[in-house]
């Protein structure tokens, strides 16, 4: 094949960015939370410089998701990808998300949540290292140790699956039994989960946060921990890691969606 030479008076045309990492959070009346998600949002910048890495809630906290996307279109962004700060396939990931997706003014992909993934089990176990959690010395010691995973809870089996994965994931790396507990909206609660377990002779048991950030639920789940207990997820890097992770998927295997806003002016 023959290679003709770029024309003396052309300019090869500069590759268009990237779409922009939208990190959607769900929103806490907790100042705490909003602080964190900024924290982790710069960790996810010095991973990747030059992306463009945004924040947008579902509630309760500015900036909400809709006014991120109109502030990316009026910006020039030609598109961006989604990325759920949540753990699960609740309404938020399958309704919540996707509509404002479909509602928004420019073509956007939507990705998984964090999910069940080694990087989440990396930053559940380094939590609970922190907290003092430590290997069980010997047989008996093991039979009595169990750990007790906290999450918000939903109503939506695929979410209640999903930590479930993500329990045993964890269970996997740590060599225990690892049993899901729910802050709402899902049964058992931690404190139910930590009698059933004594009950059975697993005397030895810390409650693992499945938290992005303090709040309500993650002060909850603590109070009824009988020992050690992690704290949230937060800025852990794994979970930088993960978010650019879920991006980088979506960008191979999500087809966008394009809001009326988009189609009335393509």
């Amino acid at each position: 094949m023959t290679a003709y030479p770029t024309h003396p008076g052309t300019r090869p045309r500069p590759a268009a960015p990237p779409p922009a990492l939208v990190v959607v959070a769900h929103g806490s009346r907790d100042p705490r939370a909003l602080a964190t998600a900024l924290r982790l949002l710069e960790r996810v910048r010095a991973l990747r410089p030059g992306l463009s890495v945004h924040l947008g809630h579902i509630e309760l906290n500015a900036p909400l998701l809709p006014g991120t996307l109109d502030e990316l279109a009026a910006s020039g962004a030609g598109s961006a990808v989604l990325v759920p700060l949540l753990f699960g396939r609740g309404h938020h990931v399958t309704r919540d998300i996707p509509d404002a997706a479909a509602a928004g003014p420019l073509p956007t992909r939507v990705a998984d949540p964090l999910g069940a993934h080694p990087l989440l089990v990396d930053a559940l176990h380094a939590r609970l290292t922190e907290a003092g959690w430590q290997a069980p010395r010997g047989a008996e010691e093991r039979r009595r140790s169990a750990v007790v995973l906290a999450a918000a809870g939903s109503r939506a089996p695929a979410s209640r699956a999903d930590t479930e994965r993500i329990a045993a994931l964890l269970a996997a790396r740590l060599g225990v039994p690892v049993v899901p507990a729910y802050a709402s909206a899902a049964a058992p609660t931690v404190s139910d989960t930590v009698r059933a377990l004594a009950a059975r002779g697993r005397t030895r048991v810390a409650v693992a946060s499945c938290f992005t950030a303090p709040g309500r639920f993650a002060a909850e789940c603590a109070r009824a921990a009988p020992g050690t207990v992690s704290g949230p997820l937060g800025t852990h890097p794994a979970m930088a890691r993960l978010l650019l992770h879920r991006y980088e998927q979506a960008l191979r295997t999500a087809a966008p969606v394009a809001g009326p806003a988009a189609l009335a002016t393509a």
